[in-house]
């Protein structure tokens, strides 16, 4: 395990894996990717009320007690850490059970948190990303539409490609051909002043960022934000086009294509707000 990172089972330290696991053999679980200064987690309550609807969705037991608890352990370690910033993962899987994909009468989740240490992280916004159009395309599911499920095969895939195109991120779409999200992320353009982002009835994840900016962030400036099927031609059609995600922020797009951004007043004015609530 690197020096830089820190792993929890169920409120113990810990380097391994008890097997059989349910989350390991077929993704039957939840997660969630947090962002912690000085130990404390940013926006808890949205992480937690995805993943709860995460788990009753996959008719796992109410773990939130037994989160929140574990959450502070880990959490009071990295601050004697030291940490100013880190990563935070929690993985609640089904747990163990016997062979086949009937899960099992009686479930006891394990709960595994790990921790890592952001050396480079700034609290001001990266450099506008080039964006790849993946190939991988998102599965039509809408009873795990939203959900931060354990299943993330299209992601790794589409990953994989724009890392080999030396890109920043790919825009992936769903099987009808609409844009519905970013690799690691959820997706904005501004269009006539007004902010569209991808309906994620079929599939995708609602991300914490994206219910800040269109219940909080935007509405401070007055703008609307508007689900709707984005196509391709609205994408490269846009004035401005970002992203989000829980430890990113925001960011802005510079490049898609053929299509080229210089300015990015929205995503700009947005992240001020995002940065004044991180500091």
């Amino acid at each position: 395990m690197p020096g830089d990172t820190l792993i929890w089972l169920d409120g113990t330290e810990a380097s391994a894996l008890p097997l059989p696991d349910r989350g390991l053999d077929f993704g039957d679980g939840v997660f969630e990717t947090l962002l912690a200064r000085h130990g404390e987690p940013l926006y808890l309550d949205l992480h937690l009320a995805r993943m709860l609807r995460g788990c009753e969705v996959l008719a796992l037991p109410d773990c939130e007690t037994n989160v929140r608890r574990h959450l502070q352990t880990a959490t009071s370690a990295i601050a004697n850490q030291g940490w100013q910033w880190a990563s935070l993962r929690i993985t609640l899987s089904r747990g163990a059970g016997p062979r086949g994909y009937a899960p099992p009468t009686k479930t006891r989740p394990r709960i595994v948190i790990s921790a890592t240490r952001l050396d480079t992280f700034s609290p001001n916004m990266a450099a506008p990303a080039a964006l790849h159009l993946a190939n991988m395309r998102w599965a039509t599911q809408p009873a795990l539409a939203g959900l931060k499920h354990l299943n993330r095969l299209e992601q790794v895939l589409a990953a994989a490609e724009y890392g080999a195109a030396g890109l920043d991120e790919a825009v992936m779409l769903d099987q009808t051909g609409r844009v519905i999200s970013v690799v690691a992320g959820n997706l904005f353009v501004v269009s006539d002043d007004e902010i569209l982002t991808p309906e994620l009835k079929n599939c995708g994840i609602d991300g914490t960022r994206r219910e800040l900016v269109m219940r909080r962030w935007a509405p401070n400036l007055g703008l609307a934000v508007r689900e709707c099927a984005l196509s391709i031609g609205q994408l490269e059609e846009a004035d401005e086009v970002f992203y989000s995600n829980s430890l990113v922020g925001l960011r802005s797009v510079a490049r898609f294509g053929r299509r080229r951004w210089s300015a990015h007043t929205i995503c700009n004015a947005l992240y001020r707000q995002y940065r004044e609530e991180l500091t």
